[in-house]
């Protein structure tokens, strides 16, 4: 009987009360939040940066460390096992260790009392969050069908944009509130002054969080593969190669999507201070907001779009959100970066917002589509490699590097930020474009 009972299981649909229904929305806003933390964690950084260096007596290049290789490398590098964990394993407990290690990671930058001290817990805080993604798109693909996965990855991945842009409203409102008051003396610890503050009061909150997601369900897997048995990483990476025009272009187009976006997003609070003279409390809430709300509706609308395309017959539509979007944010870039005055950059840069962000829901859901369910966690942890190490470990560090070498002024920075988007926007489209007949026939390969 057991084993009547184990065929049937593989050879009949099991019953799924969390795909695409109320439960699966909830599922998708609980990781949301999560994501929208992670984001927070990591791009708290980006307002802290002056007060850093003063304390620190480090350089553009070293901060562009901070938020490129600190956590990048470490951040991709643990992606790759956490996807596996993520094939096998139980998603939902994956990602609440995840959420409460990152956590604590970022509360330990806060006391640290030197440059290597605080690159070290930015390395805790890669590895934290590389359980995140590999886990929550693969629970995504199981709570969702094919048609719906753009609008529900887009509402997922709105996270990023809530997350940089709470990052920027919550730090400028602490750091603006400390400004003037004395350091805070720990026993055991010493002297906080209000950049370490910052970082407790983003960090210890995520434990609770993670308490929130080990309360979801973990969904069934269905799709191409769902039943198979754990797939060892030798064939994943088989996979990839049979498919590498498909992965290939898709990775280094969107790679080069998110570089550029971390070139500007994360160097854009420095340029308004330095090239525009503004001070936090005047550009953080405008600017926190215009990263929000312009990147939600940005990353939401690229799902939504992709989605439509593909239900009118449009087999490579994922592709076409990049494509769009990459040509779109071009001009917003440029002139956000080149602006004769701050209010004229955050009016450029709610442009360069929607648009930088158009891509990336469809680029989860193409992803997704093209990969047997088994796999999803070990192709999404390589995705997330490649997207990462290009565009956190490089994109900020790279604005970083051409303003100390090339420019050596720290007031050109809008000058490294924009030869950065004049290079990399049409380099991605002209991938994307190049990506969509392989593209075609990895889905058509996968039915």
């Amino acid at each position: 009987m057991a084993a009547r009972t184990e065929l049937l299981t593989r050879v009949l649909p099991v019953p799924d009360r969390t795909a695409g229904s109320g439960y699966a929305w909830y599922a998708t806003f609980v990781l949301m939040l999560a994501y929208t933390l992670s984001y927070i964690d990591r791009q708290i950084l980006s307002l802290l940066v002056e007060p850093i260096k003063a304390d620190f007596g480090v350089t553009d290049t070293q901060i562009g460390l901070l938020q490129g290789a600190a956590f990048a490398i470490f951040y991709t590098l643990a992606g790759i096992p956490m996807g596996r964990l993520a094939d096998r394993g139980d998603r939902r407990k994956i990602i609440a260790y995840g959420v409460a290690f990152w956590s604590l990671a970022t509360a330990l930058c806060g006391i640290t009392k030197n440059y290597w001290q605080l690159f070290l817990a930015r390395v805790g805080v890669g590895i934290g969050e590389a359980a995140l993604g590999p886990a929550a798109y693969s629970m995504l693909a199981d709570y969702f069908e094919p048609a719906k996965r753009g609008r529900a990855l887009g509402f997922y991945s709105m996270g990023v944009y809530l997350g940089i842009g709470l990052a920027m409203i919550i730090g400028a409102q602490v750091v603006t509130a400390l400004a003037d008051d004395p350091p805070l003396v720990v026993p055991g610890i010493g002297e906080l002054g209000a950049w370490h503050l910052t970082f407790l009061i983003v960090g210890l909150p995520g434990v609770l969080l993670a308490l929130w997601v080990w309360t979801l369900r973990e969904p069934p897997r269905r799709g191409a593969g769902a039943a198979a048995p754990e797939v060892p990483l030798r064939e994943a990476l088989a996979f990839l190669r049979a498919n590498r025009a498909t992965f290939g272009a898709h990775f280094l187009g969107f790679s080069m999507v998110t570089l550029l976006f971390n070139a500007v997003v994360f160097w854009m609070a420095p340029y308004l201070m330095r090239v525009h003279g503004l001070a936090p409390a005047e550009f953080g809430i405008t600017l926190g907001l215009i990263l929000a709300i312009g990147g939600a509706i940005g990353i939401y609308a690229g799902g939504a779009f992709a989605d439509a395309l593909r239900r009118r017959g449009v087999q490579d539509a994922e592709l076409w959100s990049g494509i769009l979007g990459a040509l779109l944010l071009w001009p917003f870039g440029l002139y956000a970066t080149q602006a004769p005055s701050g209010e004229a950059a955050l009016i450029a840069f709610v442009g360069f917002m929607v648009f930088a962000s158009f891509p990336f829901a469809a680029a989860a859901a193409g992803l997704t589509n093209v990969t047997p369910n088994r796999l999803r966690g070990q192709v999404a942890a390589v995705y997330l490699f490649a997207v990462n190490l290009a565009g956190i470990g490089l994109g900020s560090f790279l604005t970083g590097f051409v303003n100390d070498h090339v420019f050596a002024d720290p007031n050109r920075i809008g000058d490294s930020m924009a030869w950065i988007v004049g290079i990399a926007a049409p380099l991605a489209a002209a991938i994307l474009w190049f990506g969509r007949a392989p593209y075609r026939r990895s889905l058509a390969a996968l039915g």
